[in-house]
């Protein structure tokens, strides 16, 4: 029986950001901000980091050198980009399972990114976690997260954690801002329902950013979520803001959720960001996107975040020369990485009983950190593996 009264997706091949839905509420391509062209220029080199490690990525699992799922950000850059920009470095960040460009843009380097991906002892989880699981504690990254919605209770936790922490322990104010994303399949499970609810009525400083590239998965929007038009009215259930952002620009993207941000650090109080983007590639590694038609791939592609964001560097000056410098650049970052990573050891098979609890405990070993923040042993506070020990 159809649904009448549902929004039914555009097709494909019509104008821009149809794709979420019916007719966007509340997108609008404003002027671009003014920011410094030195800033600019870092956030385009980081879009171009991203975009080149993830065609590598790409490479690499076609030549079996990277395993099990992949999930390139390719199309998606601005996003991470921008609202990294816009947070503070103390501000805690956790994402789904899309998450090499979270870690560049957080400032993990890319040989430790990459040879996590390589499943090796040089990676930021220690070859255990892969393409889904970037953490990088130094940079208040706390990870990429398999589980659909998993790391949006997660994302809360943090949020009350550093509002307890500033509030209560320290007896100050709240002063930090917890960036939680999400795809827009994960609206549909009920763990990001509760933990939405909770941030409202605990009035938690947290910005909940749904990376909306129209499709869960292979499924449209319109075709598995309610109000998939216009997600953000979703918010508006738990009492706060919800608002609609152009993902496709760096630069709206940073100057929207830098506004966003501040807010919700004087306030405490959390919104809701429908972000409005576009993957170029497929779900994954796997998946043969016959969702989708490629003049729908090469209409979105048009319009091209990295393309976007050099036009506005070249009308403040930028040359092509200098834009292929930048190319060069992180192609030779990108290419040492993978040089770095491949010769980065497998974990040994005795790492099976280690980072299973932070100290000794029976068979397992113990923790350490991973080489990318020094590789040291954590001290133990105490040897549980004694059977004669007072756990009391």
């Amino acid at each position: 029986m159809a649904n009448r009264d549902r929004p039914q997706t555009e097709a494909p091949g019509e104008p821009f950001m149809n794709v979420h839905g019916a007719p966007p509420s509340g997108v609008v391509r404003h002027e671009h901000p003014t920011v410094d062209a030195a800033l600019a220029r870092a956030w385009l080199r980081q879009m171009l980091l991203i975009r080149e490690f993830e065609l590598r990525c790409m490479q690499a699992y076609q030549d079996k050198k990277i395993g099990g799922f992949c999930h390139v950000y390719i199309g998606q850059e601005a996003v991470a980009v921008g609202c990294v920009a816009a947070v503070e470095a103390t501000d805690p960040i956790v994402t789904a399972y899309r998450d090499h460009g979270h870690a560049l843009a957080r400032g993990m380097e890319a040989r430790h990114c990459m040879a996590e991906m390589f499943g090796r002892a040089g990676g930021c989880a220690k070859g255990k976690g892969g393409s889904m699981h970037m953490f990088d504690r130094a940079h208040n990254l706390f990870g990429g997260h398999g589980i659909v919605g998993a790391q949006v209770p997660l994302g809360v936790g943090l949020a009350f954690g550093t509002k307890y922490l500033d509030e209560v322990v320290n007896g100050g104010r709240s002063s930090r801002v917890t960036l939680a994303f999400l795809g827009d399949g994960a609206l549909n499970q009920g763990s990001v329902h509760e933990a939405m609810n909770l941030a409202g009525l605990f009035d938690l400083p947290i910005v909940f950013v749904c990376e909306n590239n129209g499709y869960s998965m292979g499924t449209a929007i319109a075709r598995g979520t309610t109000m998939g038009h216009n997600i953000s009215a979703k918010a508006a259930a738990y009492g706060y803001e919800g608002l609609v952002i152009d993902g496709m620009d760096v630069l709206t993207v940073y100057a929207e959720m830098k506004a966003i941000v501040e807010r919700v650090r004087s306030t405490c109080r959390p919104v809701f960001v429908d972000m409005r983007t576009y993957r170029y590639k497929g779900h994954s590694m796997s998946d043969p996107r016959k969702y989708r038609t490629r003049e729908e791939e090469e209409q979105y592609e048009m319009d091209d975040p990295i393309g976007a964001i050099k036009g506005h560097l070249e009308a403040r000056g930028m040359t092509e020369e200098e834009f292929k410098a930048l190319q060069r650049d992180v192609r030779t970052e990108v290419r040492g990485a993978m040089e770095w990573s491949e010769s980065s050891p497998a974990p040994p098979v005795a790492d099976l009983y280690r980072d299973v609890y932070i100290e000794r405990w029976g068979t397992y070993t113990g923790s350490s950190q991973p080489e990318m923040l020094g590789g040291a042993e954590n001290a133990p506070q105490f040897q549980a593996f004694d059977p004669k020990a007072d756990l009391l």
